[in-house]
């Protein structure tokens, strides 16, 4: 293409935006500009409304015709937090390393994916861009909002690289291939209230509420198998609210989140944590929200073309994986095959978060290869 981009700098451009979810501050303007340099047709929409939005996404189309790669990410960022050692939102160079918020998960490779388009004189087939301001956040406004819109219009691509942080000691150690699904469940345990001294004329909530937590914690959900870890229930608080030392409680909540493999479902999961409650807290209300399934995209084509991308730039083959939390992979996975692969992540979501400038060029460089590949690959 006639115009060059320069990873870096334009990573530097996309940290000064305070994007914090739900703000998009300028970044999606930032996306916008550089692509629309390249040669790409950009739409931009808002999705939602308080408190959790409005969320600036934005889908970005370049050529016709299979086969359709797709590149996705986001552009918000979690909050900084204090103790940096510059300006969060200052981007700064010091030595090898860009610091700044984002500069890892993820605008450095929103950066560098756009830097290799640029590089690409397309023949033939389509390339896409799938950028949310809403997966740091409560996620129902992005990627899903981005899904119906390209449902409605007919648009669907063929394979699709997610650009989350997955590299680990060194860029291009690990590439993952599915993720854990995550389920979040409250429990509430109602009693009577009453004074600690008159137990008759009360009922505790508590006893019951923990001896079904005794119950969950010692659930055996399975073993894992060949691409998963096995699956974990973890009590993440209890709660009563009580000030009084002399004040038996009314209600008891706790929640627990299930990190889930491809053995379960959500909907399952809350099934059998409503069923064990009940055995032990027969009153008490089970209330689940699946954030997202557990997904697998087997080794084939996708990983492969990745895999062999990674090999010809840096020399590693890549670990495949499905571990870490959950990503907008999940929802995507829904329409293509998905794999995601990007930066080292040993600094994501920590004070002076940073990147090494020599792997900004190294991730253009791969995310070229991958994307030649992949408009290359038979139409499907």
């Amino acid at each position: 293409m006639a115009n060059a981009i320069d990873p870096v700098e334009l990573t530097r451009r996309l940290i000064a935006c305070p994007s914090v979810t739900p703000a998009d501050a300028g970044a999606m303007a930032v996306i916008a500009e550089a692509l629309e340099g390249i040669g790409f047709t950009v739409h931009r929409f808002a999705a939602g409304g308080p408190p959790d939005g409005p969320i600036e996404n934005l889908f970005a189309i370049r050529g016709s015709g299979g086969p359709h790669f797709a590149f996705a990410g986001h552009s918000d960022v979690v909050p900084p937090g204090e103790g940096w050692h510059s300006d969060p939102f200052i981007p700064e160079i010091r030595g090898e390393l860009l610091h700044g918020r984002g500069a890892v998960d993820m605008k450095g490779a929103i950066a560098a994916f756009i830097a290799a388009a640029a590089r690409i004189e397309q023949q033939t087939g389509t390339i896409s861009l799938i950028i949310t301001g809403d997966e740091e956040g409560p996620a129902t406004h992005g990627t899903v909002a981005l899904i119906d819109w390209m449902d409605a219009r007919g648009i669907r691509p063929d394979l699709c690289l997610v650009g989350e942080p997955t590299s680990t000691h060194r860029l291009g150690d690990m590439v993952k291939i599915g993720r854990r699904g995550s389920v979040n469940i409250w429990i509430e345990n109602a009693g009577t209230q009453g004074h600690v001294a008159y137990p008759h004329l009360a009922a505790n909530p508590i006893p019951a509420l923990v001896k079904a937590l005794d119950a969950l914690a010692a659930l055996h959900l399975d073993d894992g198998n060949a691409w998963f870890q096995p699956s974990n229930l973890e009590i993440t608080t209890v709660d009563v609210g009580n000030g009084a030392t002399n004040l038996i409680p009314a209600v008891a909540r706790a929640r627990i989140n299930i990190r889930f493999n491809d053995e379960h479902s959500g909907a399952d999961l809350i099934e059998l944590v409503r069923r064990t409650v009940a055995e032990h807290a027969p009153v008490a209300t089970v209330r689940g929200v699946v954030s997202g399934e557990s997904f697998i995209t087997p080794p084939g084509e996708l990983s492969a073309l990745i895999s062999a991308a990674i090999g010809k730039v840096t020399g590693l083959t890549p670990e495949f994986s499905t571990t870490g939390g959950t990503s907008d992979a999940r929802f995507l996975s829904r329409i293509c095959p998905v794999v995601e692969f990007g930066l080292c992540n040993a600094t994501m979501h920590k004070l002076d978060e940073a990147v090494a400038v020599p792997d900004l060029h190294a991730l253009a460089d791969i995310y070229e290869e991958i994307a030649r590949a992949a408009l290359a690959s038979p139409t499907r």
